[in-house]
């Protein structure tokens, strides 16, 4: 009888195929075909139990336990189906030498409410410190009220918490415990109170802390490239002489304090929040001197409680000091502050009376004159693309200066998009504003365009 399909394969073959399933479900349904396949079972490098691995809940226990202890060079283990955590330390203990990658939702309404009963916190996960192989941890959904046992584990190098509630000593104690981390990423994670890492060897950070108490951060990198903070009131980074890339942002209160020693490589700066300090603004700014992609989204400055407009700004020196900079993002109030104060006005003058007159037919004409007109030292000469939201038309004329102002002094201008948002349109101002920027975006058609 003629064989087709996998049957006219090989062993070796199939054992190669078979070994890249991982989801539960799928490496179940083969191991039911033939024992030939079921032989696979013992190759398979990862195994994968999505939310709905099993129908039912009370048979997941058994189903991992068998699973685990049949793959016996299993590396990557993934399990998002709810699981009892008495359980995970013997699975774990059964992979200890040939583990790398462990991902777990802790999410069970089940363990959490038995941990917060006895008070036991994060015990459950001390048995983590069992794989000693392990290169990367992911924990999603867990509360940590206390640093976990786990010894120091040389070889991880990768941590993610997700969605979890975590004390600050009890993270400050997570991270101390995996000394060799290159990525580390605390991802919606509720906490509060001071948190502090040293990290020689980190490359990425992402921190997303979330809540309404205060919090300071304390970072020690000297290697990191790569930080997004979301949460913090304080910020300390010891380190910043490789940072590339740096966001900031704090979707509730304020930012008080940034400290950082100093930022000669950063190519990327981004600054969102509804406050901040404006002394932290500006020393960001004046450490981001190299800086070539910079988004500043911020609502309000001032200290504490006090909500107050942003100081002036003016947009000579603030490019001068920005030589090296290509896209530039720039929202609202923080918009208005570089308006206040721009030494191009005269400029900025000729071009609203050319608006008024109906005079723009003579602008390409003109515009040789009115370059002649400004410093010659002043070129914004890397300027590509830039990004400005407008949400009030007060001082029309300022702002219509300013953009006027950067279409003439960025000779490598590709784009400039205006993005008009909650402008409230039931005053005359609103709509004659409106019409001016409509005008000038004409005016520079293919360069300028409104959202």
């Amino acid at each position: 009888m003629e064989c087709d399909g996998m049957d006219a394969l090989p062993d070796g073959v199939v054992q190669t195929i078979l070994s890249q399933l991982s989801n539960a479900r799928d490496v179940a349904a083969c191991s039911g075909v033939s024992r030939c396949w079921r032989d696979c079972v013992p190759f398979l490098p990862a195994l994968y139990f999505p939310r709905s691995a099993f129908d039912a809940a009370g048979g997941a226990d058994d189903a991992i336990g068998r699973m685990v202890e049949a793959a016996a060079r299993l590396e990557e283990l993934v399990i998002y189906c709810p699981f009892s955590s008495a359980r995970l330390p013997r699975w774990l203990a059964m992979r200890s030498a040939s583990l790398r990658v462990l991902e777990l939702r802790v999410d069970s309404a089940a363990d959490k409410a038995a941990a917060a009963a006895s008070g036991a916190g994060s015990a459950h996960l001390d048995c983590i410190g069992v794989v000693s192989t392990l290169q990367e941890l992911r924990l999603w959904g867990l509360t940590m009220t206390r640093a976990p046992s786990w010894g120091q584990m040389q070889r991880l190098r990768v941590l993610e918490i997700v969605g979890a509630h975590l004390e600050d000593l009890a993270v400050s104690g997570a991270v101390h415990a995996c000394p060799n981390l290159t990525d580390l990423a605390l991802l919606g994670c509720e906490c509060a109170g001071a948190v502090s890492f040293t990290l020689p060897l980190l490359e990425r950070c992402r921190l997303d802390f979330v809540g309404s108490g205060s919090c300071a951060l304390t970072l020690t990198a000297p290697q990191v490239e790569s930080l997004e903070v979301q949460g913090f009131n304080w910020i300390v980074l010891q380190g910043g002489d490789r940072l590339k890339r740096l966001t900031i942002a704090k979707n509730t209160g304020s930012v008080y304090s940034v400290g950082i020693e100093r930022l000669p490589v950063l190519e990327q700066l981004s600054l969102r929040g509804v406050q901040w300090s404006w002394g932290a603004v500006s020393y960001l700014l004046q450490c981001a001197a190299e800086v070539r992609h910079l988004v500043m989204k911020v609502e309000f400055c001032g200290d504490f409680d006090t909500l107050q407009p942003f100081p002036e700004v003016d947009l000579v020196e603030f490019f001068n000091t920005h030589p090296k900079l290509r896209r530039f993002e720039i929202h609202g109030a923080m918009f208005a502050a570089l308006c206040q104060k721009n030494s191009l006005k005269n400029v900025g003058h000729i071009y609203i009376m050319l608006f008024s007159c109906n005079l723009l037919y003579y602008l390409p004409m003109l515009i040789v004159s009115l370059t002649l007109q400004l410093d010659s030292r002043f070129s914004i000469s890397s300027l590509e693309e830039v990004l400005i939201t407008v949400r009030s038309p007060l001082n029309a004329e300022q702002k219509l200066i300013t953009l006027e102002s950067l279409v003439c002094c960025s000779p490598r201008l590709l784009s400039m998009v205006i993005r008009i948002s909650q402008m409230k349109n039931c005053h005359e101002a609103s709509d004659e504003f409106f019409e001016e920027i409509c005008k000038f975006a004409h005016v520079n058609k293919g360069r300028v365009r409104i959202e």
